[in-house]
């Protein structure tokens, strides 16, 4: 995670971004905080990078990377405005001991639209990303990779349409797909957690799971109320000034799947300690 020193809404290059619209600096690092502390209170280990001045959007580092076993595929951002915090990012990893890190040759968003379900990868495109950088996708992380076309602008990423709630299982909104993907989905996931239009817009779909607890926007509350009668344990956190920016919960986070028998870095000092399987 990287905490928002920098945020603003300098430049629009999502459909949620308004520069006119005015945004607190303090709130969206208020609510990043009770974020943080949300993660670390249900046994997450949080491992934070020193945001940049003139980066505002480093808070998403969800876009930072992909990381599966150790390897590392750092981000290669579409925008001009991004662009500078892939070096950012890939020093960060070189700098705390990961020692199989490359750059995306092509335009690759990280895991803003990379979701690992199991042994695949469900890969967004349509905005961001391009299918082009798919096949280096797959043969880096040595995993199967999905495509899934987006063809909402609101949902520009992967993660603000489609939640890995578990190893086998997974909620979307099926509107901000294309009708070859959301038969994709219907044949990989039967028994997902369909949302609706209200709940999407809210980012109930950028949501951080543990398999368990769901934590989602405050907004989403009727997500909540599924996610609760599907036997999860939704937590509603406030992020309505990070999401100007157009970014939730999920945005705000990398998992950081370390290879096994790794130890992470303790950004409160001490002996490091050793990540569950999605630690951010």
């Amino acid at each position: 995670m990287c905490p928002p020193e920098y945020f603003a809404v300098d430049y629009a290059i999502n459909p949620w971004m308004d520069p006119s619209r005015p945004t607190d600096a303090t709130a969206a690092l208020s609510q990043w905080q009770e974020l943080c502390r949300v993660l670390r209170a249900l046994g997450h280990v949080v491992d934070l990078v020193e945001p940049v001045p003139g980066l505002p959007d480093m808070v998403f580092a969800a876009n930072a990377a992909t990381v599966v076993e150790g390897r590392v595929l750092v981000a290669a951002f579409r925008h001009r405005q991004r662009a500078p915090e892939s070096a950012v990012f890939q020093a960060w990893f070189d700098a705390v001991g990961f020692d199989q890190v490359r750059r995306a040759a092509r335009i690759n968003e990280g895991e803003g639209d990379h979701l690992l379900v199991g042994d695949i990868i469900l890969a967004g495109s349509g905005f961001r990303t391009e299918t082009e950088s798919q096949p280096e996708t797959a043969d880096y992380l040595r995993r199967q990779v999905v495509n899934l076309t987006l063809i909402d602008p609101r949902f520009y990423h992967l993660d603000t349409a489609l939640t890995v709630l578990g190893p086998d299982q997974v909620m979307y909104y099926p509107d901000a797909f294309s009708p070859r993907s959301r038969a994709t989905l219907e044949h990989l996931f039967p028994q997902a957690l369909l949302a609706d239009e209200q709940d999407a817009v809210a980012f109930g779909m950028n949501a951080i799971s543990d398999g368990y607890h769901v934590v989602l926007p405050t907004a989403a509350a009727g997500l909540a109320v599924r996610l609760k009668e599907r036997g999860y344990e939704p937590v509603s956190v406030n992020v309505d000034e990070l999401m100007k920016a157009g970014g939730g919960p999920k945005c705000c986070t990398l998992n950081l799947r370390r290879a096994a028998g790794s130890k992470t870095l303790n950004p409160s000092g001490g002996e490091p300690t050793r990540p569950g399987p999605d630690s951010p």
